[in-house]
């Protein structure tokens, strides 16, 4: 039986196998390989980010809207809701593969609220 997300340890975890699977994705992976140099600090920002969001830490430092128009825009505005379904799925996946539990549907249930107001981000500063 899997257990629930409980700490910083479960957080990277999930966190580095979805990046895993997201970098190999032939419809997503060349926006975030295209716009990520260092992965090791990525991974560690995201680790921060759901940290922050599941467990209310405060560890996150950073603007992932600002993130997400920028990569945006460096792919020539070609990121859509196409793309974060594509993400969705990725991230319910991995969550499921590894996890189950209050948490694990919180992740799930943010995950999904965020990507909807990350799109409407992105398409609204579109010019």
């Amino acid at each position: 039986m899997k257990r629930d997300l409980k700490d910083r340890k479960d957080v990277y975890t999930l966190v580095s196998s979805f990046y895993n699977k997201v970098r190999k994705n032939r419809e997503i992976g060349y926006f975030f390989n295209n716009s990520i140099k260092d992965w090791d600090a990525h991974l560690n920002k995201l680790t921060d980010f759901w940290e922050s969001n599941l467990f209310f830490t405060g560890s996150y430092r950073g603007n992932p809207q600002f993130a997400h128009v920028k990569a945006d825009h460096e792919n020539h505005n070609k990121i859509n809701e196409y793309h974060f379904g594509v993400w969705l799925n990725l991230w319910f996946e991995t969550i499921n593969e590894n996890f189950s539990g209050e948490l694990a549907e919180r992740a799930k249930h943010n995950a999904r609220k965020m990507s909807t107001h990350l799109y409407l981000k992105i398409f609204s500063c579109r010019h």
